[in-house]
C-alpha cells in the first residue's frame, strides 16, 4: 500500500467510518432479503475483512477507529436494564418462570459448550471464548476478555448463534408444540439474544417482550454462573 492510503487508513476516522459504512450496507442487504441469515453483523463482519484483505490494510490501522466502537460496549450492556425496566410487569408477573427458564437455558448453553471443547480437546483460551456464546455481544466479550478469551472468536460465535436461534426457533417451537407465548419468547431470548429477539418481535408481542427480558436476565445469570465455572 502506497504511504499516502497507509497514513489514510491509520486514521481513525477510517476505522468508525469503514464499519458504520459495511453494518449500513449489511442493514439494507437484510432489508432486500427478507431472511434470518442476512444477519447484518454478519454481513458486516465478512464486509469489513474483504475490504481489508483486498485492500492489504493492516488491521492495526483499522483498529485506531474499530477500537473506539469497542467503548460502547459497557454503556450498551448497562442499557440492558432500561429494557428489563419497561417490561417489569411482565417480569413481575412471571418472575420464577422466567428466572428458572433463563436459569435452565443459561446451565445448557455454558454446559454444552464446556463438554463440547472439552471433548475435541480445545485450549483454555477458546474455550472461555465460546462459553458465553449465547449471551448478547457486550455482556459475552467481556466475559471472555476478563477470563483471558480471545474476544474476536467470541463475537463471532455470539453472532452464529443468534442466527440459528432466528431460523431455527419458528420450527422447533411448532415441533416441540410450545403453544404459551411467554414460554416461546424466553425460550428465543435465553439461547439466541437480540438476533433471536428479532424474530420473537415477528411472532408477536409478548414473545418479543419476554425475549427482551431474557437477554438481560440471561446475561446477568451467565455472568453469575461464569464466576463459580471450573475452567
Amino acid at each position: 500500500m502506497i504511504e499516502w492510503a497507509m497514513s489514510l487508513t491509520a486514521n481513525p476516522f477510517f476505522g468508525v467510518s469503514a464499519s458504520i459504512g459495511v453494518f449500513a450496507l449489511g442493514l439494507y442487504i437484510n432489508k432486500k432479503a427478507k431472511n434470518p441469515a442476512a444477519n447484518p453483523l454478519l454481513i458486516a463482519g465478512a464486509l469489513l475483512i474483504i475490504l481489508l484483505a483486498a485492500l492489504h490494510i493492516p488491521l492495526e490501522n483499522y483498529q485506531q477507529g474499530g477500537s473506539l466502537i469497542t467503548m460502547l460496549l459497557p454503556p450498551a450492556t448497562a442499557a440492558l436494564a432500561i429494557a428489563i425496566y419497561r417490561q417489569i410487569q411482565v417480569l413481575k408477573k412471571h418472575f420464577l418462570p422466567v428466572l428458572l427458564g433463563c436459569l435452565a437455558g443459561a446451565l445448557t448453553s455454558v454446559g454444552s459448550a464446556y463438554l463440547l471443547c472439552k471433548a475435541f480437546g480445545l485450549d483454555d483460551s477458546l474455550l472461555i471464548s465460546l462459553l458465553p456464546k449465547s449471551v448478547t455481544t457486550p455482556i459475552a466479550a467481556e466475559l471472555s476478555m476478563q477470563g483471558g478469551g480471545i474476544t474476536a472468536i467470541t463475537a463471532a460465535a455470539v453472532v452464529v448463534t443468534g442466527i440459528l436461534g432466528a431460523v431455527f426457533a419458528p420450527l422447533l417451537i411448532k415441533l416441540f408444540r410450545i403453544s404459551d407465548p411467554v414460554a416461546q419468547g424466553l425460550a428465543i431470548g435465553a439461547c439466541s439474544h437480540a438476533v433471536g429477539t428479532s424474530k420473537a418481535v415477528e411472532l408477536g408481542e409478548i414473545q418479543g417482550a419476554m425475549s427482551g427480558i431474557a437477554i438481560g436476565v440471561s446475561g446477568i445469570v451467565t455472568v453469575i454462573i461464569l464466576q463459580f465455572f471450573p475452567l
